[in-house]
């Protein structure tokens, strides 16, 4: 910045000037309006070099402002995953208590409380090892039911050849057999089975008694067995007759 020249300075200057013909008072207003520019201009670089320079503290609250962004992003995704993978598992609850008829019922031991998931859980685990037996079971009697049937198909065709017999030779039915035979053939069915009886059956209680019953007539009173035991008690009596 330019200094400002005295004022007893300008009446030197102005003498100075004054005697060389020069007009003293244009010169001195001249003098006055370029220290006054010459002062805004020292005023002005001052103002200027103490301003702060806004464009970086805009550009700095943009990245901060970004950043900050960011981390609520990431921060709300993280928040609603968990929160739908909460709602994935209670809802998974809901379904094994309203699936599994052990979990609707009423557990008086706990009262009207909501069941904990361990106890969800374990009825589930109860529940589906009932449904395992429950299956071997019924395959159990599946395969009996088709024994059966087998039985019941080879019995048909013995009738069906039977019948067939009968109605090649319609005269063999007029050689009437008396009751002596028939009960001679119904003791021989009847001490065949008794004999498997008594051999099946024991006596200690009548718990184990009836077991043994049940049992007998499972294993010794199929319609095959049966057969072949009223196989068998024929070609006795046929060979005694003839």
């Amino acid at each position: 910045a330019e200094m400002v020249t005295p004022v007893r300075g300008w009446a030197q200057v102005d003498a100075a000037y004054g005697d060389n013909g020069l007009d003293s008072a244009l010169f001195m207003e001249n003098a006055r309006k370029g220290s006054i520019v010459s002062r805004a201009n020292s005023i002005g670089s001052t103002s200027a070099s103490s301003v702060p320079n806004t464009d970086d503290e805009d550009s700095d609250y943009h990245q901060e402002s970004y950043k900050e962004s960011y981390k609520d992003q990431r921060r709300r995704a993280h928040t609603q995953a968990e929160q739908k993978r909460r709602d994935a598992i209670k809802k998974g609850y809901n379904d094994l208590q309203a699936i599994v008829p052990t979990c609707e019922q009423q557990d008086f031991s706990i009262g009207s409380q909501k069941l904990s998931k361990a106890i969800v859980l374990q009825k589930t685990i109860d529940y589906i090892q009932f449904l395992h037996k429950e299956k071997k079971k019924q395959e159990e009697e599946v395969s009996t039911l088709r024994k059966d049937v087998m039985a019941l198909k080879i019995m048909k065709v013995n009738y069906e050849q039977i019948v067939k017999a009968h109605q090649d030779n319609p005269n063999e039915g007029k050689n009437q057999v008396s009751d002596e035979v028939k009960f001679n053939v119904f003791q021989g069915i009847m001490d065949s089975l008794f004999q498997s009886f008594n051999a099946s059956i024991s006596v200690t209680s009548f718990q184990e008694l009836s077991a043994c019953v049940f049992s007998w007539i499972e294993e010794q009173c199929k319609p095959q067995t049966l057969r072949d035991v009223v196989i068998r008690v024929l070609h006795k009596v046929k060979s005694q007759l003839y």
